[in-house]
């Protein structure tokens, strides 16, 4: 989620949405996202809404007994303003580090979103953790409650990187936490890995693929670092204590991990995320089809045809507007259909499958034969898609491509 929304325009206290987004909800797809805030410590680049017990202090509406019975509230709202949801397709516990809450009480708000909605009988139930957060018997916990998917943030495994990030697992943590997860009965373990870290060489890179390689799991997603404004990284860069970011290793990294991946046998559904068949993870496929998700918790922001809304940033502003019976979301807004198909062209064009050519405008197909003759892109079928040249140059294709 972006470390500053937009304005927006102002929600309403009651949480409901026009008539408009709500045609057609029990025939379309359904996801939730609960978002947990709290971590351990904060990473050096990380600029999500989380926070540690140090920055929350002990004032009221600041526990995580507050922050469970505002979530259960904020359910008790979705479930009233979307009464005719079909049941959850997926459920992912983000943050912060969901697992920072106790195993009984993670599992205890699956419980929750289950009886406000329901599950459809395959849906993907997701957490994310850090690799020091949970033991095998967390996981069991996790497991019995329902919990199939497991993300687990590895990001390194050379612990002179992992310094740099702030990250506080050593590397052996990782592949013992995967053998638990396994033991425990998750049905598909993801690995987050980050590349470009400032002192990170490429054959540092070349070790953690490798590594994540080995502990086979069904889905790596690899991401390229980004120092973000105000975070403690960006400040050591600027102070000269680290080199900065260069674009061009970057991209090295990137080639190399698709050359692995798709060894091993994964292949990339989206520009930075790899799966072996029938581990796509839903969740981000939500994201990026524009589908309804329902995001609970502070900053969480939803989406339902159209509409899209955010909560209030703050764990004490986030219960004590729930306690008053009122929405915690901060503000909305309401797109347009020329917004709903450039945020559709943004989007789809990064995964795999590509975009349907026929959400383009004359123009933008106009432009078509140049991406292609350069090697951007090519057309299956009518749709068009990104080759990998065009995946690392993503963000510049659909700039150059949109009207």
């Amino acid at each position: 989620m972006p470390s500053t929304p937009p304005e927006g325009q102002p929600a309403p206290p009651d949480g409901s949405l026009p008539d408009a987004a709500l045609d057609g909800l029990a025939g379309r797809r359904f996801s939730a996202y609960v978002h947990v805030p709290f971590c351990a410590v904060r990473c050096g680049y990380c600029d999500f809404n989380t926070y540690t017990a140090a920055e929350l202090g002990a004032a009221p509406g600041s526990s995580q007994d507050a922050y469970l019975a505002a979530a259960r509230a904020e359910l008790d709202l979705a479930a009233r303003v979307l009464p005719e949801a079909p049941p959850l397709y997926s459920v992912f516990f983000g943050g912060g580090t969901p697992t920072m809450l106790p195993a009984a009480e993670l599992a205890g708000l699956l419980t929750a979103v289950r009886d406000r909605f329901g599950l459809a009988p395959d849906a993907e139930i997701t957490t994310e953790a850090n690799p020091e957060s949970v033991d095998r018997a967390y996981l069991d916990t996790l497991v019995a409650a329902g919990f199939n998917r497991l993300s687990l943030g590895m990001q390194s495994a050379r612990p002179g990187v992992l310094a740099v990030l702030d990250r506080r697992h050593t590397p052996g943590r990782v592949p013992q936490v995967v053998r638990w997860a396994r033991e425990a009965g998750f049905g598909s373990v993801s690995l987050d890995l980050i590349y470009g870290s400032p002192t990170e060489t490429l054959a540092d890179w070349r070790a953690s693929l490798e590594a994540a390689i080995g502990l086979e799991p069904d889905h790596v997603s690899a991401y390229s670092l980004i120092v973000e404004p105000g975070t403690r990284l960006a400040a050591r860069i600027g102070r000269g204590e680290l080199p900065g970011i260069d674009e061009d290793e970057q991209a090295d990294c990137y080639l190399l991990a698709e050359e692995l991946l798709v060894a091993a046998g994964y292949s990339a559904y989206e520009v930075s995320n790899w799966a072996r068949p029938g581990h796509a993870s839903r969740h981000n496929l939500a994201y990026w089809l524009g589908q309804d998700w329902w995001g609970v918790g502070p900053g969480a922001h939803s989406h339902v045809n159209g509409v899209r809304w955010w909560n209030v940033r703050h764990p004490r502003t986030y219960s004590s507007a729930l306690v008053d019976g009122n929405s915690p979301a901060q503000a909305r807004e309401v797109l347009e259909t020329s917004d709903r198909r450039v945020e559709r062209v943004m989007l789809e064009l990064r995964l795999a499958g590509g975009l349907p050519q026929e959400v383009l405008t004359s123009s933008e197909l106009r432009r078509i034969p140049a991406l292609v003759a350069s090697g951007l892109a090519v057309e299956n079928g009518a749709r068009l898609v990104l080759t990998l040249r065009g995946r690392l140059l993503a963000d510049a294709v659909i700039r150059d491509l949109l009207d």
